[in-house]
């Protein structure tokens, strides 16, 4: 108790205490613009710690860390492009609450459900730090492979209308990422020649393209709609989210925090995965929704931001009790630590036990900065509503293609953006849902590495994932996922079906 008394009088002296807040404000800043994220911000942050004290630095560290990771929703409700990966299915819900006028209660709600997700996985963090570290270092990789086919299953639930036509984005998603460089063999992929298709098709570059381009070819191609659309967004109100609202939905909260902690103990997965997951699981789990998934259901926002800001605690149970980093965000961090002279390991907590338990006050610290500068935020965030569409066009444009150029100085990546943009709004016009593109894009590597390194490790043989329970585990849920959205779009074929023959008789 002692030490805990000690090390949060050092968290909480000024230069810690502002430490954290100008992370959290440049996080937030960083998440919430598409291309610039929190990584981008971290790795800025990362020389100035270097004349800091240890306790300072680490909270800037983490508050960076933590603004960005809530920063991405700001941008994903307001323009429907997600500032973030992890972000990207709380555009799904909160974009059209949006144009319903509702941007101040999806702002409210997304930044609400994001602390409690993080204090909750903080919690979990320092009471079972040890299990869960156990526990996520017996994943090898058939069971992360099970894993990530797991998640790649929850693009059933977001195919819309037609399984195929969802199937069909998937896939999409899957070949952009194999373009450039094999990681392993080191043999180029689907590059036709080309020097610069060489590097790839940066996930973030599609991300902007993918949800970006097509806002702005609306925008430009019919102005008198979007005055009239403008008109009705703008009278979007800055008001928060009932306490009873949030009360009859902490429940949810519960279990979409403890999902996005237990996937961001396992290195190799991350935020993304964690919030189509919880996503997934509250459109199949949810009892009859006033409001359609899809349409602005306010439990598609609750979902994914509680979840992806579960994973921030959930990637630092690793992180401190075995020195693995979950994300490049995380192994950031790991340097930090190191430069610092802190080395995460199991005897960190015997060597260094004011420095962590200081980094718990730190991360608390920044929720409480992040809630604060949100809730106050949001009667700003809303006047971007008013702003005429077409010229927030402009501005997004610009925005874009800043982030897009400043991810690899690559100019070649605003071209890429702008492809891959075309092409999403090809597929919207012909009612092909894009989101199954992000998940393919961010799943797909993971899955393929995991992959082929489970059939090296076997000398060829399959019997690595039909020997370990955990991998059968996760294929059987895989399966039974496919099998009950393929059930559920038969039964509702069958439904319009017999409607059409009922009127026809």
């Amino acid at each position: 108790m002692d030490i805990f008394l000690q090390a949060a009088a050092h968290a909480l002296t000024p230069p810690a205490v502002a430490a954290v807040a100008l992370g959290a404000f440049v996080g937030l800043i960083f998440g919430s613009i598409p291309g610039l994220t929190f990584t981008v911000a971290l790795a800025l942050a990362l020389p100035i710690t270097f004349s800091m004290d240890p306790v300072p630095a680490i909270g800037l560290l983490l508050g960076t860390y933590i603004g960005g990771m809530t920063g991405g929703s700001v941008s994903a409700i307001l323009l429907g492009i997600p500032g973030t990966p992890s972000a990207a299915a709380t555009v799904i819900d909160g974009y059209p609450m949006t144009k319903r006028g509702e941007a101040s209660i999806a702002l409210g709600t997304a930044v609400i459900a994001s602390v409690f997700g993080g204090i909750f996985s903080l919690i979990v963090m320092i009471v079972s730090v040890d299990l869960v570290s156990r526990l996520a270092i017996g994943f090898g990789p058939a069971e992360i492979f099970a894993l990530v086919l797991f998640g790649m299953s929850t693009i059933c639930g977001l195919c819309g209308d037609s399984l195929i036509k969802g199937l069909i984005s998937g896939v999409l998603g899957l070949m952009i990422m194999t373009i450039g460089i094999d990681a392993i063999d080191g043999v180029p992929r689907m590059t036709f020649g080309s020097i610069n298709l060489l590097q790839g098709v940066n996930l973030l570059v599609a991300m902007i393209g993918l949800f970006a381009v097509p806002f702005i070819i609306e925008a430009f191609s019919d102005r008198s709609a979007t005055r009239d659309e403008t008109k009705g967004v703008a009278n979007a109100r800055a008001e928060l989210p009932s306490p009873r609202m949030m009360v009859r939905n902490l429940w949810l909260m519960v279990r979409c925090s403890v999902l996005g902690t237990g996937i961001g103990a396992i290195p190799g997965t991350g935020g993304a995965i964690a919030a189509f997951l919880a996503y997934d699981h509250v459109k199949r789990f949810s009892k009859k929704p006033k409001t359609p998934f899809g349409k602005g259901n306010i439990e598609g926002v609750i979902a994914p931001e509680s979840a992806n800001n579960a994973v921030t605690g959930g990637t630092l149970i690793p992180l401190l009790s075995l020195g693995i980093p979950g994300d490049p965000a995380t192994a950031i961090v790991l340097a930090g630590l190191m430069i610092h002279g802190i080395t995460p390991g199991p005897a960190l907590f015997m060597n260094h036990a004011g420095e962590v338990y200081s980094m718990y006050v730190a991360v608390v610290i920044a929720y409480v900065w992040v809630l604060g500068l949100q809730l106050i935020g949001i009667r700003i965030f809303v006047h971007v509503l008013k702003i005429p569409r077409d010229l927030l066009a402009v501005v997004v444009l610009v925005l874009c293609a800043i982030g897009a150029y400043s991810i690899r100085n690559s100019a070649f990546d605003i071209y890429a953006m702008g492809v891959i943009g075309v092409l999403a709004y090809v597929l919207v016009a012909i009612r092909v849902p894009i989101t199954p593109i992000i998940l393919g894009m961010v799943l797909g590597p993971t899955l393929e590495n995991e992959f082929r390194t489970a059939m090296m490790l076997s000398g060829g043989s399959a019997d690595i994932f039909l020997t370990s329970p955990t991998a059968l585990f996760f294929f059987a849920l895989a399966l039974l996922v496919i099998g009950l959205q393929a059930a559920s779009e038969l039964k509702l074929k069958r439904k319009s079906r017999d409607k059409v023959e009922t009127s026809d008789a």
